[in-house]
C-alpha cells in the first residue's frame, strides 16, 4: 500500500493522529458564559455573607458587618458627611483624606519599592547569573533575605530612617527585592549557551550578549518576577503603614480596626484585594505584549 508522502513513518503515526485530534480542541473558542462560573461565586459569597451578619450569630454585631453596612463605610469614606458633637461640622472622607487618596499615597510607596527593586535586583541578577564566582558569594545573603519575613525589619527601618516615608518605602522595597533578583537568576541560568557563543562568534562583546541575547530571553523571568514582587508589596504594605501610616490604605485598614469600624476596615482590604488583582492583570497585559511567544498567563 503507498503511503502519503505527508504520513509520519512507523512508530510517529500513532503520536502525529493524536496531534492532529488535540489541535482542535487546543484552537476551540472559549465559552462565550466564560464569566458565569465567577459571578456566580461572587453571588454566593456576598448572600452567605449577608446571612452570617443577619444571623446574629457574631456578637457583638459590629465585628460581622454586613455587605451594605461595608458599602456604606467605602462612600461614607469617599464623601464629605456631617458628624455630631455638639456642634454639627462636615468632615473629608476618613482622616480627613477620601479613600482614593489614601490608596494613591499606598500605590506611590509601592512603586518608588517596585522601581528600587527592578533597578538593584535586574542587574545583580544579571551579573549573578553570568558570573558564577558572584552567584556563590552572594546567594546565600540571598537566600537570608528572601527568608525574612518583611515585618521583621520595621523597628530597624524606623530607627534607622524615621517614621516617614524612607522607613516604609526601604520596607516596600525589601519585600520586593528578591523575588526579582532569584527571577532574573533563573532565567539567566534558562539562556542556551549556544546561544551567547553564536553572538561571540559574530564579534558582539560580552555588554552586547547581554543585552541582545541574555536579557530580552530572560525577560519573561524577570515580569513573572514582578508578579510576585507586586503581591508581596501588597501583602507588605500594611506592616509599611503601621507606624505613621495616614495617609495610606494599610494604615486607615490598621487604624479603623483598633478602633473597630469593621466596616470600614473590611473595606480597605477589599480594595486592597481589587486593586492587587487589577495591578497583577496590567503586568499579565505587559507580559503579554513584550513577550507574545510565552502565551498567557
Amino acid at each position: 500500500m503507498k503511503r502519503d508522502r505527508f504520513e509520519p513513518p512507523g512508530e510517529n503515526r500513532a503520536e502525529a493522529a493524536a496531534g492532529r485530534r488535540t489541535v482542535p480542541i487546543m484552537l476551540r473558542r472559549p465559552h462565550r458564559l466564560g464569566w458565569l462560573p465567577p459571578l456566580a461565586t461572587a453571588a454566593a459569597v456576598l448572600l452567605t455573607w449577608s446571612l452570617v451578619a443577619a444571623s446574629g450569630w457574631v456578637q457583638p454585631a459590629y465585628l460581622a458587618p454586613s455587605p451594605l453596612e461595608v458599602w456604606d463605610a467605602f462612600v461614607r469614606a469617599n464623601t464629605y458627611h456631617p458628624i455630631g458633637g455638639g456642634i454639627d461640622r462636615v468632615v473629608r472622607g476618613e482622616e480627613n483624606y477620601f479613600l482614593w487618596e489614601h490608596l494613591v499615597v499606598s500605590l506611590r510607596r509601592i512603586g518608588i519599592g517596585l522601581a528600587l527593586a527592578v533597578v538593584v535586583g535586574v542587574p545583580l541578577g544579571l551579573v549573578m547569573g553570568t558570573v558564577p564566582s558572584v552567584r556563590r558569594v552572594a546567594g546565600p545573603y540571598l537566600d537570608v533575605l528572601r527568608s525574612i519575613p518583611p515585618l521583621a525589619y520595621m523597628g530597624f527601618l524606623v530607627a534607622w530612617f524615621g517614621i516617614y516615608d524612607t522607613s516604609k518605602i526601604w520596607l516596600l522595597f525589601l519585600a520586593a527585592f528578591p523575588p526579582i533578583a532569584l527571577a532574573t537568576i533563573n532565567g539567566v541560568r534558562g539562556v542556551r549557551e549556544d546561544q551567547v557563543n553564536a553572538v561571540l562568534s559574530l564579534g558582539a562583546s560580552r555588554r552586547q550578549a547581554v543585552t541582545s541575547v541574555v536579557l530580552p530571553a530572560t525577560l519573561p523571568d524577570i515580569l513573572s518576577g514582578l508578579r510576585v514582587a507586586v503581591g508581596f508589596a501588597w501583602t507588605t504594605v500594611v506592616a509599611a503603614e503601621l507606624v505613621n501610616g495616614l495617609p495610606g490604605i494599610g494604615g486607615l485598614a490598621y487604624l479603623s480596626g483598633t478602633q473597630n469600624k469593621i466596616a470600614l476596615s473590611v473595606a480597605c482590604i477589599l480594595v486592597i484585594g481589587l486593586t492587587a488583582i487589577a495591578l497583577d492583570a496590567v503586568i499579565r497585559l505587559i507580559e503579554r505584549t513584550l513577550v507574545p511567544w510565552r502565551g498567557k498567563a
